[in-house]
């Protein structure tokens, strides 16, 4: 039924629980870290690439400790985490990789789509994703053994190969027959879909040019399925907060959001002993990060309207 629900049974199904520890990046949306306290688990945060916003594969390694059973790396925003790098570390030290590729449908890696080749692989199909089903989400997984396990957690741990037998306490997790239906037609336009994303996050690189200049998210190769076009306000530059910057955009017609507030300064997290402090890099994006609008149906005149009324109000407020 959602990215966090398919979260939820991989780390049912790898065993994790009460005295674990996952590692989970600091810059990403709040259900990655949720699922592991739901599960009875500790969220071991570790801080992000300034550029990417993906996880600092280093510190990962270096956060990894006795208790820790797996890492949970975030294709931000549709650009694919070193995975490599990842599977090395996991390789090495023992661990289950369970990614969250929410962001990242249609994505790819060196070549390969992401979900095709990882261990297990959280999709969401929310309304404001790459493919959507209304709601609702994915899991891939690549042990036949661990799909039928799969099959049963997510409708009330029922097996369902001959005569009915509960071999789980398994949640309700099954998408339903409209949604799929829904899903299949999205599916069919899932690579136009990219596509378009493609060639607008294009324009944007090229007709973004303000003063004092944004710090541009990566760029990234031809893998990136480009969900969201989100780059920092330079706010040590400006005189008006990011708050003012949102409404003022607004007032122009131009929707603008924020992806995402850092993670550990939540009172969820604060709770486990994190604070200010900790991660810079999360911390910078969390302050100073604003989502521009990017979806499919956006034209190349909207793009540059939003790039014009960006490079307005940024010359308009330069200290």
């Amino acid at each position: 039924t959602s990215a966090t629900g398919a979260l939820e049974v991989a780390l049912q199904v790898c065993g994790i629980g009460p005295g674990d520890e996952v590692i989970v990046p600091a810059m990403t949306f709040a259900a990655t870290a949720n699922v592991v306290v739901r599960v009875g688990a500790r969220p071991v945060f570790v801080d992000v690439d300034i550029a990417t916003r993906n996880i600092d594969v280093a510190r990962a390694e270096a956060a990894v400790t006795p208790r820790t059973r797996a890492i949970m790396p975030v294709h931000f925003a549709g650009l694919p985490v070193d995975m490599d790098a990842v599977y090395s570390l996991a390789e090495r030290r023992g661990l289950r990789v369970i990614e969250d590729a929410a962001h990242a449908m249609g994505a790819s890696y060196r070549g390969r789509r992401i979900g095709s080749f990882g261990d297990l692989v959280a999709f969401s199909f929310h309304p404001n994703k790459n493919l959507t089903t209304i709601e609702g989400g994915a899991l891939s997984v690549r042990d036949p053994d661990e799909v039928r396990l799969i099959e049963r957690l997510r409708f009330h741990g029922i097996d369902r190969g001959g005569a009915m037998d509960v071999q789980e306490a398994g949640g309700k997790y099954n998408l339903t027959d409209v949604a799929a239906c829904v899903g299949l037609g999205q599916l069919r336009r899932l690579e136009a879909f990219n596509e378009r994303r493609r060639r607008l996050a294009d324009r944007y690189f090229r007709e973004l040019v303000t003063d004092p200049p944004l710090l541009l998210p990566a760029r990234g190769d031809e893998g990136h399925s480009w969900h969201m076009f989100a780059p920092l306000l330079p706010l040590e530059d400006l005189r008006i907060g990011r708050e003012q910057f949102i409404q003022e955009m607004r007032e122009r017609g131009i929707g603008v959001g924020i992806h995402y507030p850092a993670l550990h300064l939540f009172s969820l997290y604060r709770k486990l002993g994190y604070g200010a402090g900790a991660f810079p890099a999360a911390e910078r994006i969390g302050c100073s990060t604003v989502t521009l609008p990017l979806f499919p149906a956006m034209t190349e005149g909207d793009v540059d309207r939003v790039c014009a009324a960006c490079a307005e109000l940024m010359r308009a407020n330069w200290r």
